[in-house]
């Protein structure tokens, strides 16, 4: 093959370009509730105060303003107006941007996986890669949902946000080399989770424009919602005086320019304030608030509310691993549209890339790219801020065809790992400590390996043929996706890696990590956290498993189906 040839396709795994150009930037609703945090008074009064407008916050405000004054409190500002986030074209930019004005805030683990989370309006829904897709049945049941609300909430939020992808070559020829592998059955588009293979929904749209959790507040009643941009949460604050528990009253917020606010509850036994800051930010500010293990806030010199062990407890992030195949002939571009739902635990999935012109400045955005921080030719804790410069550097030298392929990947489900989250400073603002010991558990492992071993039944299947060279085993493949660009030969060209040890080396997330406010644990099953009055916590920190294969649906379900069930609970009260 030659150290040409190496050099041409073996560095591909750092930089897919999915798209150049641009579509042109979603126009903003008229969103009159919406403001800069600067403009908000000194002290406010609502009955129900949520702290981040993400994902689950977005649909939960909307929700509540239908019969109350609900304050949205969200630390970035809008997507609208953006291209980096409202066109599929710029998917990627967003991730890369490390200003402390970006929608995305990175993030490294304990463990050396380089990670995101969202600082916008719409949360992860603004950056992510935009598979829609619902949790299982078996999933909704054992969280003690009402299926009908259930169904009711995800087609409330579909009617605005999900859409059918078109499927072309590549992802046609996954689709069925899945079903060849024994994915079956084919259970064509579909939002629903099923075992077999399927095409799932995208929340972009048809003219590649992003739909967020933030359109959802198209629904809201503007009388009844104010939001507001650029307030950081700092802490949440406690009545105990007199009360049998801790009550929740207010929070106390700073807009951009430092100016700190007040916002409290209205008098009422039914008012409350809603955390939902996602899977970081939710426990991070319950501690920051005194509510969390003891010891560890002492520590950090913060007067302890409720002695609560549990918070920051059950961090999961779900492993992913993907292997580069390039295609002897140009494949569409494409993000996440099919997927295998296999009853081992791993989820098989494709993105694709293409034979594109233009100038080397613009192979920084795809989904695998080192500009994002999703570097896998070295392992974790070796993905050092050099290690990632070089990466880059060497991608921008490749000449286009080294691009000419895709991606398939493996989620493990799950996982069965778990870690922990603590504080590092008091400062709402800086990332907290997350370890989530991926591959700890040695059936997480299992899972990943035989989901390589699909993956490579995928990659010899007849339908797939087309998009790979013959010559090429899945041991050639495997040292492509690991070794290039820091060495540009294999460091082991004589010897087959393991498929375990490629797992552990080759680890990345997909941005699907969670737990934290764990239901059963942190909080109850209507979401109340335990120990204190009028707070709860709603969205991803609260779940034991990521739902689904990619968890953005439930997670804006759950924000309206949660929303739904606290007003039924206040007619209910109210008609007492």
């Amino acid at each position: 093959m030659g150290f040409g040839w190496w050099k041409l396709f073996g560095a591909a795994l750092v930089g897919i370009l999915f798209f150049h150009g641009f579509c042109g930037a979603e126009t903003a609703p008229n969103f009159s509730f919406m403001h800069n945090a600067t403009t908000a008074p000194d002290i406010s009064y609502y009955d129900y105060i949520i702290v981040g407008g993400g994902t689950t916050g977005c649909p939960l405000a909307a929700t509540l303003s239908q019969n109350y004054s609900v304050l949205l409190l969200e630390r970035g500002g809008t997507p609208y107006g953006n291209p980096n986030i409202t066109n599929v074209s710029a998917f990627g930019r967003a991730l890369s941007d490390l200003s402390p004005t970006s929608p995305s805030q990175r993030f490294i683990s304990e463990d050396g996986v380089i990670n995101a989370r969202a600082r916008v309006l719409g949360g992860g829904s603004c950056v992510n890669a935009g598979f829609y897709s619902r949790a299982a049945t078996d999933y909704a049941r054992e969280a003690g949902w009402d299926t009908r609300l259930v169904n009711e909430s995800y087609q409330w939020v579909e009617r605005l946000v999900a859409f059918q992808p078109p499927i072309q070559a590549w992802q046609s020829a996954v689709r069925a080399g899945l079903v060849q592998a024994g994915v079956v059955p084919y259970n064509g588009f579909t939002y629903d989770h099923i075992y077999g293979t399927k095409v799932g929904g995208t929340i972009f749209d048809l003219e590649g424009h992003r739909h967020t959790a933030a359109d959802l507040l198209q629904y809201a009643n503007p009388t009844g919602l104010t939001v507001l941009l650029h307030a950081t949460v700092h802490k949440i604050l406690f009545r105990t005086k007199g009360k049998s528990r801790p009550l929740a009253h207010g929070v106390v917020f700073r807009d951009a320019s430092g100016t700190k606010h007040r916002a409290y509850l209205k008098s009422g036994p039914t008012n409350e304030i809603i955390v939902s800051s996602g899977a970081l930010g939710s426990p991070q500010l319950l501690m920051l608030s005194g509510v969390g293990p003891a010891e560890h806030l002492r520590a950090h010199n913060i007067t302890v509310v409720v002695d609560q062990p549990l918070v920051g407890q059950g961090m999961s992030d779900n492993p992913m691993n993907a292997i580069f195949v390039p295609s002897p002939i140009p494949v569409e571009v494409s993000l996440i549209q099919v997927v295998g739902i296999t009853h081992f635990g791993s989820y098989i999935e494709a993105a694709s890339g293409e034979n594109f012109a233009g100038s080397s400045a613009t192979r920084d955005f795809g989904m695998f790219s080192p500009k994002i921080g999703q570097l896998s030719t070295v392992p974790p804790k070796q993905r050092t801020p050099e290690a990632l410069a070089k990466a880059v550097e060497y991608m921008n030298s490749l000449e286009a065809p080294a691009f000419r392929g895709g991606f398939i990947l493996e989620k493990v489900m799950g996982p069965i790992s778990r870690g922990h989250l603590e504080l590092r400073t008091r400062n709402p603002n800086d990332n907290p400590s997350v370890t989530f010991n991926y591959f700890k558990d040695p059936q997480d492992l299992e899972r990943c390996i035989r989901g390589l071993e699909t993956i490579e039944k995928i990659i010899e299947s007849k339908p797939f043929s087309k998009f790979r060279y013959d010559y090429l085993s899945l041991a050639a493949l495997l040292n492509i996706t690991a070794n290039s660009p820091i060495n540009l030969l294999p460091k082991h060209a004589n010897v087959s890696r393991s498929l375990d040890q490629f797992c552990k080396d080759t680890v990345m997330t997909i941005w699907h990590y969670h737990g934290g406010c764990q239901v059963g644990r942190v909080v109850d099953y209507q979401y109340k956290v335990l120990g204190v009055d009028a707070l709860r916590v709603i969205d991803g920190s609260t779940f034991i498993y990521s739902p689904g294969t990619n968890p953005q649906a439930t997670v804006m379900m759950l924000g309206r189906y949660m929303g739904k069930r606290i007003l039924d609970e206040r007619l209910a009260s109210d008609g007492n």
